[in-house]
């Protein structure tokens, strides 16, 4: 059967071309997407956005042990900003920030020298790798216990003042409680980002250094120039992995010193209203707080730090 041009006309018109055939793709891609996301969404929604709401939803109210509790509306809020636990709330505050500041720092250059290490060829490199995880995989509250037993005083087994011929009350005092609660965090925190640096290393051709080498780069300059620049990007994702994590640290200092001598964090001092002392619709509106400003911090340091780094690739990919 012989086929006239009318016929062709009328096939062209029913098959789809190329860009109709890519569109399709893409939208059954999307659909797919969609579909694949859906139950990750919905588990967010129940385990993340209901807890949130619903403290929100408590902390619009009063707490009355002896009867039902009065709408207040920023009531709580107000109290912890500006009336009389306002105190309490800035000076947590205060500690909450210094700590992470602290220990962030800290992680991030020990972590990069691990990862440095880390990415050299020697032998032993796979048993090394695998020891840093080591302090990474303890618990927490087990790394806390641990921590606790090794401050006590030499002459009752504390390790840390036996070694350094210290004899220093760690969690007795202001400052000594605050810095045990920074190196027991940075022992155990530091070989995650040493793993995520050493993951970013890694993807940095080796032809770039031997190139360096070639016109007479020394090996600082190598590492500004080369190491730094590409690294830029792990380094962001394992400073923020690590600020939203300290910014809620509750377990260490609630082992370690239970808030005390100026210890006590923004989750410690939700977790002590809401729990010890029963004011729920309080410690709410606490944890509240401390969600707004970890979200704050995420959001300046990824549109800051994230926006600078962007552009970087961008003029390199140029």
């Amino acid at each position: 059967m012989t086929t006239t041009p009318v016929d062709q006309v009328e096939g062209a018109r029913r098959k789809p071309g190329p860009a109709a055939r890519f569109r399709l793709r893409d939208a059954s891609e999307a659909r797919l997407a969609f579909w694949l996301l859906t139950p990750t969404f919905v588990l967010l929604l129940l385990v993340v956005g209901f807890p949130i709401l619903r403290a929100v939803y408590l902390s619009l109210f009063s707490d009355n042990r002896f009867g039902t509790p009065e709408f207040i509306g920023l009531g709580n809020y107000t109290r912890a900003l500006f009336g009389n636990s306002s105190g309490e709330f800035w000076a947590a505050f205060g500690v909450t920030t210094m700590i992470t500041a602290i220990s962030v720092t800290l992680e991030l250059l020990i972590g990069l020298g691990m990862a440095m290490i880390m990415h050299r060829a020697f032998k032993g490199r796979g048993l090394v790798r695998a020891s840093v995880l080591v302090p990474w995989a303890i618990p927490t509250a087990v790394t806390a216990l641990l921590w606790k037993w090794m401050y006590q005083p030499a002459g009752i087994g504390g390790i840390v003042n036996a070694v350094t011929g210290a004899d220093i009350l760690w969690t007795g005092r202001t400052w000594p409680s605050r810095w045990a609660i920074i190196l027991a965090d940075t022992w155990k925190t530091a070989p995650f980002i040493g793993l995520l640096l050493l993951a970013g290393l890694q993807i940095i051709p080796d032809e770039l250094y031997e190139a360096a080498k070639v016109d007479g780069a020394t090996a600082w300059q190598r590492f500004r120039r080369i190491t730094l620049p590409l690294l830029k990007g792990a380094i962001l994702v394992a400073v923020l992995f690590r600020l939203l994590d300290v910014l809620r640290i509750f377990d260490l200092p609630k082992i370690l010193t239970n808030g005390a001598n100026g210890t006590e964090t923004l989750s410690l001092i939700a977790y002590e209203q809401a729990i010890e002392r029963v004011r729920v619709h309080y410690g709410s509106a606490l944890a509240v707080l401390t969600f707004l400003y970890i979200m704050l911090v995420a959001f300046l340091f990824v549109r800051v730090l994230g926006a600078s780094v962007v552009k970087t690739q961008a003029r390199e990919v140029k």
